[in-house]
């Protein structure tokens, strides 16, 4: 089963750390993907086995695409809260995005 593309961008960007090389393609994606650009006000939350494993909000200082990228690897690896995520607790992660758009909250999770 696929992801919802914004939910793949955050996996992809964990991906990118833990098996240390460029996945993501900032440019193309912004060519492909223009509203990207925008500053949206979202969180991101990581689930491990239905346990909160890490969390970041950003109130629309950055792009969409920014955030996501950072606001994934932030989660999974810098939350004061939690040890940074490992390889196996990746492969039972779930990441929850949630955009505050000017239509409403969107979310999903995957």
């Amino acid at each position: 089963m696929s992801r919802p593309f914004l939910l793949q961008l955050a996996h992809d960007s964990i991906s990118e750390v833990l098996e240390a090389k460029n996945i993501l393609d900032f440019d193309a994606i912004l060519r492909e993907y223009p509203p990207l650009k925008e500053a949206i006000p979202m969180t991101l939350k990581i689930f491990v086995k239905e346990e909160l494993r890490g969390y970041y909000e950003d109130m629309a200082t950055k792009s969409l695409l920014e955030n996501i990228i950072t606001g994934a690897k932030k989660a999974a690896f810098e939350d004061p809260a939690s040890t940074p995520l490992r390889v196996t607790e990746y492969f039972d992660a779930e990441i929850e995005l949630t955009l505050q758009t000017p239509e409403g909250i969107i979310s999903h999770r995957g």
